[in-house]
């Protein structure tokens, strides 16, 4: 089976990334992470992002624009950076809905983005918390939006912390959409669900992984919303996870 290579969420380094963006993807690319997931350009144009990027042989995997509307200007914007996933706008009011009417109305607008992304080759996908397990009318709002829109046109990215955090199984919820994950969000927590280094907390990822390799994921990528020592060893911590297991 392929080796799922492993990128970092840069919103984990995103004070460093404002002070010093080159020298801090730099440092990401030594640690020997293969990929980024964006979140944000930090002063730069989507083609200069596209280039430090290359510059450190760093894939930008999929990147953050659930803000941007345009869908045109968008894609637009990602043909620019070279990066053809995209965590977009799903949600036509800009948050979660809380009834039946507002789920359709966001199955009904994902589904809307998703085609008009795919005729320019980009895919959609959708990053979850824990609020996305809230339940309407006994379904997860993360189902009503996975088992109702096309599966070409939204796809998932579980971010396996914040399912946990919500008491799902993050391996078992996996499982249930082959085909729609192709990026995996690694984050863990300890025991008093704070935030903590990949291997260092309670998720079982011998599970996790074993689930993403069953559905297609191409990329699992690394996040740490908050560290409590400084990030890039953090994020070194995290991504030396792999390398203990071969898959780095």
């Amino acid at each position: 089976m392929k080796r799922i290579p492993v990128g970092l969420q840069l919103y984990t380094l995103r004070e460093l990334c404002a002070e010093d963006f080159p020298g801090t993807v730099e440092k990401v690319a030594e640690i020997g992470y293969e990929g980024v997931e964006l979140a944000g350009f930090y002063g730069l144009s989507p083609g200069e992002v596209r280039d430090l990027m290359a510059e450190h042989d760093l894939i930008i995997a999929g990147t953050h624009g659930a803000g941007e509307r345009d869908i045109p200007k968008l894609a637009a914007q990602l043909r620019e950076l070279g990066c053809n996933a995209v965590w977009g706008p799903v949600l036509p009011e800009g948050k979660l809905p809380e009834d039946v009417e507002g789920c359709r109305a966001m199955v009904k607008y994902a589904n809307q983005v998703g085609a008009e992304l795919r005729k320019e080759g980009i895919q959609l996908y959708y990053h979850n918390h824990s609020k996305e397990f809230d339940r309407v009318e006994g379904r997860y709002i993360m189902d009503w939006l996975l088992e109702d829109t096309e599966p070409e046109n939204v796809a998932a990215e579980i971010d396996v912390m914040w399912a946990q955090h919500a008491d799902v199984d993050p391996a078992a919820y996996i499982r249930k959409f082959p085909g729609r994950v192709p990026l995996a969000h690694i984050k863990d927590m300890d025991v008093k669900h704070e935030f903590t280094e990949v291997g260092k907390g309670v998720l079982d990822f011998d599970s996790i992984f074993a689930a993403c390799e069953e559905v297609g994921t191409r990329w699992y990528i690394v996040e740490q919303d908050t560290c409590k020592i400084d990030p890039i060893e953090s994020v070194r911590i995290s991504f030396d996870f792999f390398k203990s297991r071969g898959m780095a």
